[in-house]
């Protein structure tokens, strides 16, 4: 969630883990909506978009840094469409991509994971659809990316052999 502090806190080790990661690990983001934030499916939306238009590699670090160091809250279409424009998407394919059944797709189906794996706060880590994680649990992030990578191994030696973190 991008306007959440923790996730903005836990974006660098994210970043670190991903490019270290065993390779059968495949690691899917999936932007929380919170009704108590209203900011939030604002920011989902922009998730997708920005995905949808292949810009997501350099959006989300700027994203980030936009709501959390640069005050700029992100929360409403006209400051994502300024957002957009700087990252060189114009005002229409934004709106075009912004409003698809694409993104309206994919944020119902972020919506249904969530619920389905109960996700209570962010950032939260679910490995393959079976077990959630939250760093409180682990007590550090180090431990909890232990957590994470012990998990993924498991998955990956069971019978099938797929581990899907998001």
């Amino acid at each position: 969630m991008f306007g959440c502090p923790g996730c903005f806190g836990f974006e660098p080790y994210i970043q670190a883990w991903l490019e270290k990661k065993p390779d059968y690990i495949n690691f899917v983001r999936l932007p929380a909506q919170w009704p108590s934030h209203p900011e939030s499916a604002m920011h989902a939306r922009a998730y997708y978009t920005a995905e949808a238009l292949g810009k997501l590699g350099e959006f989300e670090e700027d994203f980030f840094n936009e709501v959390h160091r640069n005050g700029n809250l992100l929360d409403t279409e006209g400051k994502l469409i300024s957002f957009f424009a700087a990252h060189g998407i114009d005002e229409a394919a934004f709106k075009s991509t912004f409003n698809s059944f694409a993104v309206n797709t994919k944020l119902k189906r972020a919506d249904e994971l969530v619920e389905r794996y109960r996700v209570q706060s962010t950032p939260t880590v679910v490995v393959n659809g079976k077990y959630q994680t939250v760093g409180r649990m682990a007590g550090s992030v180090e431990a909890w990316f232990a957590i994470i990578d012990e998990l993924a191994a498991r998955e990956h030696a069971a019978p099938g052999g797929a581990a899907t973190a998001q």
